[in-house]
């Protein structure tokens, strides 16, 4: 070991990047990420203004995708490190129903969470590189989204989200409706609305047993904001865990039923807001945290801009396992709403365009 963030060279590549080279990607490298995929800022800055931050712990991967030097680049998101940096980057960033990809060779944070997701330029993008590592049937855009139903709600749903947010949130449910879809009224039970402080439990309780090597040989060279995640974890009885897990169980039945019952997706909030000025935070990953945790697919639609002209982004959740269709009804409003199929990347660099040209950036490789 050279230092508790270096390791030897590995034997064999991680599992995402065997099956990537396998398909014809191209590895370009590995991107920025933030130690051990939590908080502290990396040297990388948001290409749209180098004076906001980029998001989570996958921000090299967006800025990469945002900057046009790649089509696709992967990341992983345990809280709201996917869907966030996509939205304030201005990409669609999706992150697949929970354990849809082996993350087999990444290091672990909390393994109930962690989950392999990518950022692309389009739909048809992040479609593309679902049914290529899957083995799924291609995906088409629907041929109607007549009777599709989608209800609005966000996570936690009492934390007033700031004005721009708000808008953005708004201005999507107007852009489905008129694409054609039904807007519903849900709401959520209490069992859903508590997941995000499960989420915090379930992240320490593991993150403290994860890291427990790091932790015990390194203590002095990690962040403080990663020391105190880990003491956290360590102050967190097994039952308390045991409660926050069975309290996901149940949630995940009454929210399958929600979606048998009452609407085929759900849009919500991919942020609080707009990438915040300054560049001592990655921003705040509130409005993902309980979604990650219940495993669902998210994917975010780079749908709209706020005051300060940052992108700002909304999500759209289905059940697990209906990655597909939610991609399918996402190909739909692409097609119907140029707000959503519209790239709003700063496009810095002449790189290739798509998926199609067999490229792809990964910040998981060993």
């Amino acid at each position: 070991m050279g230092g508790y963030l270096r390791s030897s060279t590995s034997l064999v590549d991680a599992s995402l990047v065997t099956l990537l080279k396998q398909r014809g990607a191209l590895i370009m490298g590995k991107t920025v990420s933030t130690k051990f995929a939590y908080y502290t800022l990396g040297k990388t800055r948001n290409p749209h203004d180098i004076e906001r931050p980029l998001g989570g712990s996958s921000s090299g991967s967006a800025a990469a995708v945002a900057a046009g030097m790649v089509p696709i680049a992967f990341g992983t998101q345990t809280a709201g490190s996917m869907i966030r940096p996509a939205s304030y980057c201005g990409v669609f960033g999706f992150k697949p129903t929970y354990n849809t990809l082996s993350a087999g060779g990444v290091r672990g944070f909390a393994p109930s969470l962690d989950t392999i997701g990518w950022f692309a330029r389009s739909v048809e993008d992040i479609a593309t590189v679902f049914s290529s590592l899957t083995g799924a049937e291609e995906i088409q855009p629907l041929d109607s989204l007549a009777g599709i139903r989608i209800g609005v709600f966000s996570l936690p749903s009492k934390t007033a989200m700031d004005a721009d947010a708000q808008r953005v949130l708004a201005e999507a449910e107007q852009v489905a409706r008129q694409a054609g879809t039904e807007i519903v009224s849900l709401d959520l039970g209490d069992d859903i609305k508590c997941l995000v402080e499960q989420q915090q439990v379930v992240m320490a309780y593991e993150a403290a047993r994860t890291l427990a090597s790091e932790y015990k040989e390194f203590f002095d060279q990690m962040v403080p904001k990663l020391v105190e995640l880990i003491e956290e974890g360590r102050t967190i009885g097994w039952q308390r865990y045991c409660d926050a897990m069975r309290a996901v169980a149940k949630a995940r039945q009454s929210l399958s039923q929600v979606f048998a019952t009452q609407v085929d997706a759900i849009l919500a909030a991919s942020a609080t807001g707009e990438a915040p000025l300054g560049i001592k935070a990655t921003g705040d990953s509130l409005y993902c945290r309980g979604w990650t945790l219940l495993g669902v697919p998210c994917l975010n639609l780079p749908v709209g801009k706020g005051s300060a002209g940052m992108p700002i982004g909304v999500q759209l959740i289905a059940d697990r396992w209906a990655d597909e269709h939610l991609l399918a009804m996402a190909s739909s409003l692409a097609v119907n709403a140029p707000a959503i199929s519209s790239k709003t990347s700063p496009k810095t660099q002449d790189g290739p365009e798509s998926a199609r040209d067999n490229i792809a950036s990964s910040d998981l490789m060993r």
